[in-house]
């Protein structure tokens, strides 16, 4: 590796998408609050072209897209991720909640874009907090159609307290699980919701007052192994609108 990479990344080796902010959930338990944002995205371009000039320099070896719901903008996930097919990034995953049409040839078109696209992995965010909102029938089909052309598909749950507490939003995720299993799509560890956003606001009373809770997605500041592009283009301080995203690794030392 060139030895004069910034030492603050030089571990870099994932890179994660906020494709947009919008969603079609409105989960109480979000701890990004409402996601009322409106039709602003990641530009498909500025974002397949950072990873190509990231991918240069860096080993990375994962890249992830998520919201808000990314699929409500199919077309920067698949440029998105056919740049890191093209790249040689051996992980290339989605997390979204499945549901951006009903139509079902939409959802069949989507599905085997994704496949030519690249994505080798969808973590499906399914729950109770999902499915107050959200129907399950067209979350189905797109679960069926992308795992039916050969994508590795998780269901990927939100725990309230932890896994194994027996409050009634667990316990009907449970259910939720059950019926996607018996599909054949099974479930990965899931997530413990972090008291933040809606979160705080609407299930308050399950978390301890007295506890300081930490982020888990918070990276060390001082040895940066994944970095974050949000929907404005906004990451480690910089913008890559404005800036070029090798000049903010290379400047980010001034930001610790």
């Amino acid at each position: 590796m060139n030895q004069s990479i910034n030492k603050y990344v030089a571990n870099l080796n994932r890179i994660e998408f906020v494709v947009t902010r919008a969603c079609t959930g409105r989960c109480k338990h979000c701890s990004e609050g409402e996601h009322v944002g409106s039709g602003e995205h990641l530009d498909a371009r500025a974002a397949a072209q950072l990873v190509c000039d990231i991918a240069e320099i860096y080993h990375i070896e994962s890249v992830m897209t998520f919201g808000g719901e990314p699929l409500i903008f199919p077309e920067t996930v698949y440029e998105i991720h056919n740049a890191a097919k093209e790249a040689g990034i051996p992980e290339r995953e989605i997390i979204t909640n499945g549901f951006f049409t009903k139509d079902e040839s939409r959802i069949t078109s989507v599905a085997e874009r994704l496949v030519q696209s690249g994505v080798n992995g969808i973590l499906l965010s399914m729950d109770a907090f999902h499915q107050e909102t959200i129907p399950l029938e067209p979350v189905k089909k797109f679960a069926t159609e992308v795992h039916r052309q050969g994508i590795h598909v998780r269901a990927h749950p939100a725990w309230l307290v932890n896994r194994e507490d027996g409050n009634p939003y667990n316990l009907r995720t449970e259910e939720i699980l059950q019926e996607f299993e018996d599909m054949g799509i099974f479930r990965s560890d899931g997530n413990v919701i972090f008291p933040a956003g809606n979160a705080l606001k609407y299930l308050g009373d399950y978390f301890d007052r007295d506890r300081v809770y930490t982020s888990p997605y918070e990276e060390d500041p001082e040895d940066i192994r994944a970095i974050c592009i949000d929907s404005q283009g906004d990451v480690l301080g910089g913008n890559i609108y404005q800036k070029d995203i090798l000049e903010i690794l290379e400047d980010y030392g001034t930001h610790v």
